[in-house]
């Protein structure tokens, strides 16, 4: 009997285990059932039958239908794509109606929605054939629709999805979202110029409606002339400012500050008298946003630029080396501010609008799948201008040249100008402007000679006859150096002898200046002063070629004429010549 026992035992076990196995798939089933869907009792039981014409299976059927259902005006089978379920049956019908009413004036102004970026499938799974998206392929009961702000709160509109017993699940506006439509509706519903407009003007023509094909060049050209008007009344307070750099600014803001009033108008005639599709109101105010940020963008670069001619006029000066390196830092730094200004606004701009139109959103896994490809147009199209905007930022952290520095630049005397994002621009002794890129300025060799300070030393020469007296031409060239107003440091003027032939003798003299230019003009100066001097009183110091007339030695006292000795005697002749 044991062995009997034992076996039912088994089979006993070996049931229960099957049976516990098949409830745990049954619930694992219905979990996963439920994470597809909401689970509810009833659905929008107030209004009745669901027409035909209402397609709710998928996120795309749904809206499409609903925004069909609007333009017919047929409100009341529009609220079917509603979850009603905050209302009571009894005023589901009415008030159903009067929400889909606004829901479809609040997706028709508030936000651009294209019906074709919805999901198709009826789990509504993210479809991605890279596979880069971290949740493509699993499914999902609640997706956003719309977002839209207010008062600088966000307010989304979602889609749920739906299923009632064993019926098909369904996508429905989320009860959530129904409730906020009212408030959506008093900021995004007509305006109060509509209510006057005839309702044959509200037929739709293309993207916009009738009327709005009227109203949109009219409004643009209100806009500019309150833009122009703006613009004058910036120049004449221009010409009313007493001169300088009050004036100067005024005169450079008149097309910004008018492109900013343009716009705030814009934006209180939008939020306050008409309002427009969102096809146009999405456009209109992407323009807003970016007239808005280029204009305080360019106020403030033309806030740096009066500061730069201020500084250049009246502390620094012609832009040279004469002026201490601390001023001429200061407006290095200066233009390197003017840089980060258009950068950040450029920068600043670009991530504002794309944010506000959110196209991260809608192209993100686009641009992520074509990222290698971008990098590799962006590397070969814009290497040279990325290299020479970072080469600009070095050089402007680095400082190793400033505006105002004397450079000596492949073999040129050049003083620095201007360091801008792509160039430097050079300024030639005789007023010639070099262009010079600044990756290529930064990877030549060139000579700073005012790092430190602008004082140089400068080196005169003459050469003289051996006969001259050196030191009657040290002393002129003393008293000529101290003449000069650019010869500074005259303790350091000096005159020597620095090399001899058998001919000539060679005189440097050495002298101080103020800044390379004052000190080639001293040493021409008085170069020209010595050799005045010497024309003037000892023309026999000029150097000269020697030509031997006679073999007599003058030094041993030999008089011309005189046999000399017999070893010197020459052939033929008596040695003269």
């Amino acid at each position: 009997m044991k062995p009997i026992g034992s076996c039912l035992l088994w089979v006993a076990l070996a049931v229960a285990l099957t049976f516990s196995s098949l409830g745990v798939a049954q619930e694992e089933e219905e979990s996963e059932e439920r994470e597809q869907w909401f689970s509810v009792d009833s659905l929008n039981a107030g209004l009745g039958e669901v027409p035909e014409e209402v397609k709710r299976l998928t996120p795309r059927d749904a809206i499409r239908s609903f925004l069909a259902l609007a333009k017919e005006q047929d409100f009341a089978a529009a609220a079917h794509v509603l979850n009603l379920s905050e209302l009571d049956e009894a005023e589901q019908q009415q008030r159903g109606a009067q929400l889909a009413m606004q829901l479809a004036e609040v997706l028709r102004r508030g936000e651009w929605l294209n019906v074709s970026n919805l999901s198709g499938r009826q789990d509504a799974a993210i479809e991605d054939p890279s596979g880069q998206h971290p949740m493509t392929g699993q499914p999902r009961r609640d997706i956003e629709l719309a977002s839209l702000t207010l008062d600088g709160e966000a307010y989304d509109i979602r889609l749920g999805r739906y299923r009632m017993d064993d019926e098909e699940p369904v996508w429905l506006v989320t009860p959530d979202s129904v409730a906020t439509i009212p408030t959506l509706y008093e900021a995004y519903g007509p305006s109060l110029l509509e209510e006057y407009i005839p309702d044959r003007f509200k037929t739709s023509l293309g993207w916009l409606e009738l009327w709005e094909w009227i109203a949109i060049p009219l409004f643009l050209l209100a806009i500019g002339l309150v833009g122009w008007g703006v613009h004058g009344l910036v120049g004449l307070l221009a010409h009313w400012f007493p001169s300088g750099w009050p004036s100067i600014f005024a005169g450079r803001i008149g097309g910004p500050m008018a492109l900013l009033v343009m716009a705030f108008t814009a934006q209180a005639v939008l939020d306050y008298l008409v309002s427009f599709t969102a096809v146009a109101t999405t456009f209109i105010r992407v323009l807003l946003m970016i007239l808005i940020a280029w204009g305080v963008g360019t106020i403030a670069l033309r806030l740096v630029d009066t500061i730069l001619l201020k500084v250049t006029r009246r502390i620094v000066g012609e832009i040279d080396d004469t002026k201490p390196k601390d001023e001429r830092k200061l407006l290095t730094t200066l233009y390197a501010l003017r840089r980060v200004i258009i950068l950040i606004t450029v920068v600043a701009v670009s991530v504002y609008v794309l944010s506000q139109i959110q196209l991260f959103e809608t192209l993100g896994l686009s641009l992520l799948a074509s990222a290698s490809v971008l990098a590799v147009l962006v590397g070969i199209a814009g290497q040279a201008v990325l290299g020479n905007i970072l080469s600009s930022f070095q050089v402007s952290l680095a400082k190793p040249i400033r505006i105002g520095d004397l450079v000596m630049f492949e073999g040129q005397w050049c003083y620095v100008e201007g360091i801008f994002y792509t160039f430097i621009r050079l300024r030639s002794w005789d007023e010639r402007r070099l262009i010079v890129p600044v990756t290529y300025f930064v990877s030549k060799p060139f000579e700073n000679l005012s790092v430190k300070s602008a004082k140089m030393y400068r080196t005169l020469e003459l050469i003289v006859h051996l006969s001259a007296d050196i030191q009657v031409i040290r002393e002129k060239f003393l008293e000529y150096a101290k003449e000069e107003d650019n010869v500074v440091e005259h303790h350091k003027l000096s005159c020597y002898v620095t090399g001899q032939t058998e001919r000539a003798q060679t005189v440097a003299c050495y002298l101080m200046a103020s800044d390379p230019f004052a000190g080639w003009v001293a040493e021409m100066n008085i170069r020209e002063k010595l050799l005045a001097f010497i024309r003037d009183n000892h023309p026999e110091w000029w150097p000269r070629e020697v030509v031997v007339l006679s073999h007599h030695d003058i030094a041993k006292g030999e008089q011309p004429g005189s046999r000399p000795p017999p070893h010197e005697a020459t052939p033929g002749g008596d040695g003269e010549g």
